[in-house]
């Protein structure tokens, strides 16, 4: 049994959420809190296996009291967020704080989606809550040391990435351990809203030697660069002359359940590089990128799951490592040496 708490300054919200949660016989919603203060107060005394989190509240705000938690009662912690730009920024600060990941606010307004609202929701909250609380640590500061890699025969020409749930703090452990000269590009699907992926990028670019950006379609594919897939369409690598492009498509009408599709970034990827490619699943739920890395690997190209150890969720990398196509299994801070390694052909 998963013991929920919920918080939220909306009584409206404190019950849809409470309501959604326990239509599931695996989740109790013991206990709600209508601000931060006396949602790290009731945490203290009750215990519970995850959270909900509010980000705005009286008294005390939802970034403060995920503070406060994670300090003195570390727990996991979903926020509850607004899509809308700003919501963006402040629900990606929430996550480098130690949330675990988020839910939109605006549950009121997808009536039409209620049903696979609610799904992801209890799927989320019995995964997450079913496990221990993974930390990874963060890179507070950009590496300045870090050896040249000239391109050898026998390297990848590029690397793709899929994630999901646990991702953005995943991916802020690799890319910004990348060298400033990696002279491959790096593709990066990550299930996320419209308005999430540009301020994701502009903080991971904060944060890293190599340049990383929103990808744009039609932009030419450049070494020493990461593009994050723009939420709500699919990126795939295409050719045009004798130059690799970025293209974005539109989700609406694709058969990709999950948008960004690591699938479809993937299976692009694997035709038009084939053996010098390097595909890497992280943490997440579902079982997005299997499909993908499966053409990858039969193409000749390499494949690195993350390790249960290290993952939020271990769906995504399990589905890869239980159909047998994963070349490595690692925990995350040791994929960047690895994607080194397969640049320089080790």
């Amino acid at each position: 049994m998963i013991r929920v708490m919920v918080v939220d300054d909306s009584a409206f919200m404190r019950k849809a959420l409470s309501s959604m949660l326990e239509s599931d016989p695996g989740i109790k919603v013991v206990d709600t809190a209508k601000n931060g203060a006396e949602a790290v107060e009731k945490v203290a005394s009750v215990c519970p296996d995850i959270v909900t989190m509010d980000i705005e509240m009286p008294v005390m705000d939802g970034l403060e009291a995920l503070n406060h938690i994670m300090a003195k009662t570390p727990v996991p912690v979903v926020m509850v967020s607004s899509l809308t730009v700003e919501g963006a920024k402040v629900t990606l600060q929430a996550l480098e704080l130690g949330a675990v990941d988020f839910i939109p606010k605006n549950i009121s307004e997808l009536s039409i989606n209620i049903m696979n609202v609610k799904n992801v929701l209890i799927e989320k909250i019995k995964q997450i809550g079913g496990r221990r609380l993974v930390r990874p640590a963060l890179v507070k500061n950009r590496v300045t040391h870090m050896p040249a890699l000239p391109m050898v025969p026998g390297g990848v020409d590029i690397v793709a990435i899929g994630t999901s749930t646990g991702g953005p703090k995943t991916l802020q452990q690799i890319i910004p351990a990348l060298p400033k000269d990696l002279p491959v590009p790096v593709l990066i699907a990550q299930h996320m809203p419209a308005n999430f992926t540009g301020p994701f990028a502009e903080r991971l670019n904060q944060l890293s030697l190599i340049t990383v950006k929103e990808a744009e379609d039609g932009e030419p594919v450049r070494p020493g660069v990461a593009y994050v897939a723009p939420g709500g369409g699919h990126m795939k690598v295409a050719k045009r002359a004798v130059t690799s492009i970025i293209s974005i498509t539109d989700a609406t009408h694709q058969n990709f359940i999950y948008k960004p599709s690591v699938d479809a970034l993937m299976s692009s990827v694997a035709l038009l590089y084939s053996r010098k490619a390097l595909g890497i699943i992280l943490t997440g739920m579902g079982n997005d990128g299997l499909q993908g890395l499966a053409e990858l690997k039969k193409a000749g190209g390499r494949v690195i799951a993350q390790n249960e150890e290290t993952c939020v969720i271990y769906g995504m990398p399990k589905a890869v490592v239980t159909a047998g196509i994963a070349d490595k299994i690692l925990p995350a801070e040791d994929i960047p040496g690895e994607i080194i390694n397969s640049v320089r052909g080790g």
